[in-house]
């Protein structure tokens, strides 16, 4: 086996070692080996094992059972339906209104307003007579 390819076999071993290394060093000081140590252990000492370790070993670690995550995931069908749905409204709800808007700004306008005077009173100019 020549020589330069001996070597390259050799630092790629070795990198492959470190990248190994990093990792037990990262999953030890965020940790996650002592969780799972103390889950094990758990699991262990249960005199009654029970029929699914991994249900156990979630339910440990805090994350839902096999049946709260279906149902999470119904749920979350569910929602995603009406989401679709009250998506759907609010652009037809869109259309209609900008479908209003330009209809009501085709309209020939007149010298009153339709609305007419804000606080119900009838202004008129000619009797409005300065101090």
């Amino acid at each position: 086996m020549p020589l330069i390819l001996c070597l390259s076999i050799s630092l790629h071993g070795q990198e492959k070692e470190a990248k190994k290394e990093a990792f037990r060093k990262y999953l030890e000081s965020s940790g996650v080996v002592d969780s799972l140590t103390k889950v094990l252990v758990a699991l262990y000492e249960q005199n009654d094992k029970p029929s699914s370790a991994i249900e156990f070993i979630q339910q440990k670690l805090g994350g839902p059972t096999v049946t709260e995550y279906e149902k999470l995931q119904a749920e979350l069908s569910d929602l995603q339906m009406k989401y679709e749905d009250l998506l759907e409204s609010h652009k037809k709800t869109c259309k209609e209104l900008e479908q209003l808007k330009i209809s009501h700004s085709n309209e020939p306008t007149t010298g009153a307003s339709e609305e007419g005077p804000k606080d119900g009173l009838e202004h008129d100019k000619e009797r409005i007579t300065a101090p």
